[in-house]
């Protein structure tokens, strides 16, 4: 994070929508789409800082054209809250390493500083930050086993354990009904296990119900018109080899 041009407005880091976005390896458009649809969760001075008018003027004129355009009539400062909200939203490997480097590296520089140097108060202002720390990471790891999406590894292997379902429902390869219906077997596969598990797709399917997805695609099978239709082309080929 130290390619990030420091921001320091009225005694805490922040950093701009861009430099936000480009920490999280995604872009403003969609940090923006992410705030106005959770925007009853963000507060004002808490999570964000929002300049207008004279106060964007002065910003501008310490910050320059680095930061912020010079046609901008308003500016979003995310601060350390702000950008935990953000790395929730996303859900994404890459955000909450980045959320991680930017705490250690970035927003928490200034507050250290400011930390009282009497050693009594000191003491007390340690023990109160790492309670409320340790606090803060237990309701981050329940969320997390509760809403953190399947890696790449686990789509894998629901996606190769779908096929084989299928495969073996119409009989294998060599089958009629593979080359007949297996495209809708397929369709049907997935349309029932989004259902289930309430997803727009399979890959959105949260870590903490992976083996249950494992189990339901064990036990899947087609709708009883799809078996009909396979059992009706198996047949076919049956009574052909019999004559």
């Amino acid at each position: 994070m130290n390619e990030l041009q420091i921001i320091e407005y009225k005694g805490q880091r922040a950093l701009t929508t861009a430099q936000l976005a480009e920490s999280y390896g995604t872009d403003s458009r969609r940090i923006q789409e992410n705030f106005n649809a959770n925007k009853s969760r963000y507060k004002q001075n808490k999570h964000f800082i929002l300049l207008e008018g004279e106060e964007l003027k002065r910003f501008k004129n310490e910050y320059g054209n680095s930061v912020v355009a010079p046609t901008a009539n308003k500016l979003y400062l995310w601060t350390e809250k702000g950008a935990w909200l953000h790395a929730k939203s996303l859900n994404t490997d890459r955000a909450w390493e980045a959320y991680e480097m930017l705490v250690d590296e970035y927003y928490r520089v200034t507050q250290e500083k400011q930390l009282p140097q009497d050693p009594i108060e000191l003491a007390l202002e340690t023990s109160l930050k790492n309670y409320q720390e340790i606090k803060a990471l237990k309701g981050d790891v329940a969320y997390l086993k509760e809403h953190m999406r399947i890696d790449g590894a686990q789509e894998y292997a629901l996606n190769s354990q779908g096929k084989a379902k299928v495969l073996e429902v119409l009989g294998g390869y060599e089958s009629p009904a593979y080359n007949a219906v297996a495209r809708k077997a397929f369709a049907e596969l997935w349309r029932d296990f989004k259902r289930h598990f309430n997803i727009p797709r399979y890959s959105e399917l949260p870590k903490a119900k992976f083996d249950e997805a494992v189990y339901f695609i064990s036990k899947w099978r087609p709708s009883t018109s799809l078996e009909i239709e396979i059992e009706s082309y198996n047949k076919q080929t049956q009574l052909k080899l019999v004559k």
